[in-house]
């Protein structure tokens, strides 16, 4: 068993949904590929799967450290590679799943992630300089020292951009030059679902929403309770800033509901610079068009076989 199937796509498109129904199909295991459901404590905000879900299907990766904790690419990487080879050597089929390209990427295309610890330090005090003098500051530093990897970093990414300036520093050699790829010997199957932006938006504002009436607001007051700072790095995820806004007396309810419906909106049009609709190894699904009865059928055809016994109707897992 050397097969690995990746669901990628924009957030809020139902993957977690696809995936839980081909696992429980093709007796399959959920690798997650989302970068904020590996923290613990945050997850009406990340929509992660709950009980039910989780005694369907096995699922790993999902809240593997604490909010304050850092962890790095190459940490996700390594544990994932294990992950699937474990997963593989019980004879069951791996489902990589999550809309976080850097994780997808990383893992699917072997990334060689430069050997450089994090320097708490040098970050800090780089946050600080984009604090006060703004992050286009960073990002021009960026590009004069490493210029392939400024064409491959949001500018507004301060954290991807930080790193790329840290790795430099520490090794005066660019972070482009040192990220290879050796891709794993995996045989994998991409499968992309998408939808037009007007339904994708709608399907994204419904399930804001819905994390609010799931008691969203109520997560993030825990989470500070328990000693969260707003600044740590994870709690600056969408949604979780926004409530901090509102917790801190700076947004009403409404405007920081609109405000992660606004940066949600605009994290989609991001995730497609990463899964790309012209790629031409990502198996493309437009979920209004297409039923699973057809990425079934592409996933048969990938297998060489037939699926297994059990099968479970979507009304079960939606």
């Amino acid at each position: 068993m050397n097969h690995l199937v990746a669901i990628v796509g924009p957030t809020g498109i139902g993957k977690s949904r696809l995936a839980l129904r081909l696992a429980q199909t093709f007796h399959g295991e959920i690798v997650n590929a989302d970068s904020r459901q590996v923290y613990r404590h945050m997850d009406i905000g990340t929509a992660k799967p709950g009980p039910k879900e989780l005694s369907l299907v096995p699922h790993h990766l999902i809240g593997i450290v604490n909010p304050d904790e850092s962890f790095s690419l190459a940490q996700y990487q390594a544990l994932t590679y294990q992950t699937i080879r474990d997963i593989q050597q019980r004879h069951k089929l791996p489902f990589l799943v999550g809309g976080s390209g850097l994780y997808v990427w990383a893992v699917l295309e072997g990334w060689k992630i430069p050997p450089v610890p994090p320097d708490l330090e040098f970050r800090q005090s780089l946050e600080k300089k984009a604090a006060t003098t703004g992050a286009d500051e960073l990002y021009q530093e960026l590009r004069k020292v490493d210029p392939a990897a400024a064409q491959k970093i949001d500018p507004r990414n301060v954290r991807r951009v930080i790193r790329a300036l840290e790795v430099y520093q520490k090794t005066k050699t660019s972070f482009s030059q040192l990220q290879g790829k050796e891709a794993p010997s995996f045989n994998t199957l991409i499968i992309g679902l998408t939808a037009d932006r007007a339904e994708l938006y709608r399907r994204i504002d419904l399930r804001i929403d819905e994390m609010i009436g799931q008691g969203l607001v109520a997560e993030v007051e825990k989470l500070v309770n328990i000693g969260y700072d707003f600044n740590l790095p994870a709690m600056s995820s969408i949604g979780y800033k926004q409530i901090g806004g509102f917790l801190k007396g700076e947004l009403t309810l409404a405007a920081a509901i609109q405000q992660i419906k606004f940066e949600t909106h605009r994290f989609v049009r991001h995730q497609y610079a990463w899964f790309r609709l012209t790629d031409d190894r990502i198996h493309w699904f437009d979920i209004k068009t297409q039923a699973d009865l057809d990425i079934e059928a592409t996933l048969t055809k990938f297998l060489g076989n037939e699926p297994g016994e059990t099968r479970c109707p979507l009304e079960q897992v939606a």
